[in-house]
């Protein structure tokens, strides 16, 4: 049984249809029966799982950037400053959740939550007009990741918690609580928009 359910495994691959659980039985006939149910009573051995999360296409990348708020001021925002619109997008769903009038405790606002010493910094008047926030924070993003040596995940930390706390600590994420849940959130979903693999390496 065992060459014949590698024969129908690679059959059904081919013919695309590894959308879900497959099982195969013998009925009472002595037939191979393939099925996506398990029916109780019967001795099935599964030869096709379903993949736990689903990578989103290339076909679907596009569409579902094009859908976000803000995205053609991501997208400008992303050119002019060689970075990913998906990476962009991220960090403003952790950031603000596209909220462009959110205010941190500690001061920082807008979409992409600018403090106001890197708001100035950037050259941002009003951290509370969307343009102009998406267009500051993409330039410090674009600094993170120049000193980060383009390393993401030391980026987005650096955005966070600040690029001092990151050096200090030997180029590492650091230990703070609020920078510990940051970072994966960020990474989440900027995996899922570059339909990556949710432990795709960067």
């Amino acid at each position: 049984m065992k060459a014949l359910t590698t024969g129908l495994l690679g059959l059904t691959l081919l013919a695309g249809a590894a959308q879900a659980d497959v099982f195969v039985s013998v009925d009472a006939r002595g037939n191979f029966v393939l099925s996506n149910v398990h029916r109780p009573g019967r001795h099935y051995e599964r030869v096709i799982r379903e993949p736990q999360a689903a990578v989103v296409s290339l076909d679907q990348q596009p569409q579902m950037i094009a859908a976000r708020p803000y995205a053609e001021l991501v997208s400008q925002a992303a050119t002019a400053n060689q970075l990913p619109a998906a990476l962009l997008h991220a960090v403003i769903q952790t950031e603000s959740n596209y909220n462009a009038s959110a205010l941190s405790p500690k001061g920082a606002g807008g979409l992409m939550q600018l403090m106001p010493d890197t708001a100035r910094e950037m050259g941002v008047a009003n951290v509370y007009e969307p343009k102009a926030n998406i267009q500051g924070g993409a330039r410090y993003l674009k600094r993170l990741m120049t000193l980060f040596d383009n390393d993401i995940t030391l980026a987005v930390a650096a955005y966070n918690a600040g690029p001092q706390a990151v050096i200090s600590r030997g180029r590492v994420v650091p230990p703070f609580a609020e920078t510990q849940r940051y970072v994966p959130s960020v990474l989440r979903q900027y995996r899922r928009l570059q339909g990556l693999a949710a432990d795709a390496p960067l």
